[in-house]
C-alpha cells in the first residue's frame, strides 16, 4: 500500500512538472522601479487574471529595463516582450486620440476615468488604428497631474518662464499654454534633470514623485481641481505571442482584462497617488491652486478641450460622441 501510495505521489509529480514546463510563459516589459505602483499592484493582478483565465496554461514574469520608454509599443511589436505599459504621451504624432481623456475637466476617480478610456477606446478610438501591431487589454490613466517645483510661487504667473519636464500629451499643451519652457525626457531621467539644473520641476501624478524621490530635489507641489491632465496609458500584448497561445486562451485573457481591469488599475493609480502625497506633505509642502492664483490655467482650459477635439476628429473618430461617452461612463461608475 505504502509503495503504491509513493508510485502514485511521483506520478502526480512527474504530471505536475510536464504541465509547469508545457506552460507559456509570458514575458512582461516594465520600465519604473519595482515599488512603483504599477509594479507592485498592477501587474500582479494582471498576472493574476492571466493564469486563472488559461488554467495555469499562461504564466507570467515582469522584466525591467528591455526598453526605454518611449520603445515599449516597438518592443512589443517587435517580440522583445509579450506585454508592456506604454505612456502615449512618448509617442507624439502616433497616438492622438488617446489625448481624449487626458484633458482637465473631466469630473470622477481614475478608476472612472480608466473605464471610460476603454470603453470610448474599444466605441470609437480603435477604428484609427493608433495601436497597429499589438493588442491592447486594458486602457488607463493616473490620478489627475500636478506641477511639481524646486522653487515655491504662490500663482501660476509666478511660473511663467520656467523649465518643466513634459512627457508629452495635453501634459504638453498645458505646459505651452502657461508659457513654460518644456524639457521631454521619459520618467526615469527626471531626478538627474532636476537636480542638474536642466529643469525647475516637472509634471506627475503623487506616486511617480515618491518613487523616483523626486521629493528631494522637487519639494513643492501644486494642483488645481480636477488637475492639470490625466496621463494616458495602454498595456498592450503582442499578436504573435497571442496567436501562439491558441484562440481560446487568447479570448480568456482579452475577457479577463477589458474595462473591468482597466477600472481596477485606476484604482490603484490612485491609491498610489496618495501615497504620494502623503510623502511630500512630511517634507514639503502640498498646495491646491484656486482663484486668482490658478486662473490662467482656468482660462486655458476651454482652448485646450477644443484643441484636443479637433486633433480627435481629424483622425476620422467622432470626437464630441467619444468625449460624451466618457463623461456618461465616469458619472456611471461615480454613481451620479
Amino acid at each position: 500500500m505504502k509503495l503504491t501510495t509513493l508510485a502514485g505521489t511521483a506520478l502526480l509529480t512527474s504530471l505536475i512538472g510536464v504541465t509547469a514546463s508545457q506552460a507559456d510563459e509570458m514575458v512582461i516589459s516594465s520600465w519604473l522601479p519595482p515599488s512603483h505602483i504599477m509594479n507592485e499592484i498592477i501587474w500582479p493582478e494582471f498576472i493574476s487574471r492571466v493564469e486563472t483565465a488559461t488554467e495555469g496554461r499562461v504564466t507570467a514574469s515582469v522584466e525591467y529595463q528591455l526598453a526605454s520608454p518611449p520603445a515599449q509599443a516597438d518592443l512589443v511589436e517587435d517580440g522583445g516582450a509579450d506585454a508592456a505599459w506604454i505612456f502615449h504621451g512618448y509617442n507624439p504624432g502616433r497616438f492622438v486620440t488617446t489625448k481624449l481623456i487626458e484633458i482637465p475637466g473631466l469630473e470622477g476617480d481614475s478608476a472612472a476615468a480608466s473605464a471610460a478610456h476603454w470603453r470610448a477606446h474599444t466605441e470609437y478610438m480603435a477604428a484609427a488604428n493608433e495601436h497597429d501591431g499589438v493588442v491592447p487589454v486594458a486602457m488607463m490613466v493616473h490620478a489627475p497631474g500636478m506641477l511639481h517645483l524646486s522653487q515655491e510661487i504662490t500663482s501660476l504667473d509666478d511660473a511663467e518662464g520656467l523649465k518643466i519636464r513634459s512627457g508629452g500629451g495635453v501634459m504638453g499643451d498645458v505646459l505651452a499654454g502657461l508659457n513654460m519652457a518644456g524639457v521631454q525626457v521619459s520618467a526615469p531621467k527626471v531626478y538627474e534633470t532636476v537636480s542638474n539644473g536642466v529643469a525647475d520641476g516637472t509634471f506627475f501624478p503623487g506616486d511617480t514623485i515618491s518613487i523616483l524621490r523626486l521629493t528631494e530635489v522637487l519639494p513643492y507641489s501644486y494642483g488645481v481641481e480636477g488637475g492639470f491632465y490625466r496621463g494616458s496609458f495602454s498595456i498592450v500584448l503582442s499578436e504573435e505571442f497571442l496567436d501562439s497561445i491558441g484562440e481560446d486562451d487568447a479570448k480568456a485573457i482579452q475577457a479577463a482584462l477589458g474595462e473591468d481591469f482597466s477600472a481596477f488599475a485606476g484604482a490603484a493609480w490612485d491609491e498610489g497617488h496618495q501615497r504620494g502625497i502623503t510623502a511630500q506633505q512630511s517634507t514639503g509642502t502640498v498646495v491646491e491652486l484656486s482663484g486668482d492664483a490658478a486662473a490662467a490655467f482656468t482660462k486655458l482650459v476651454p482652448s485646450i478641450q477644443q484643441t484636443v477635439l479637433g486633433e480627435v476628429n481629424a483622425k476620422g473618430v467622432d470626437a464630441e460622441a467619444a468625449l460624451e461617452l466618457i463623461r456618461a461612463t465616469m458619472a456611471e461608475y461615480s454613481g451620479k
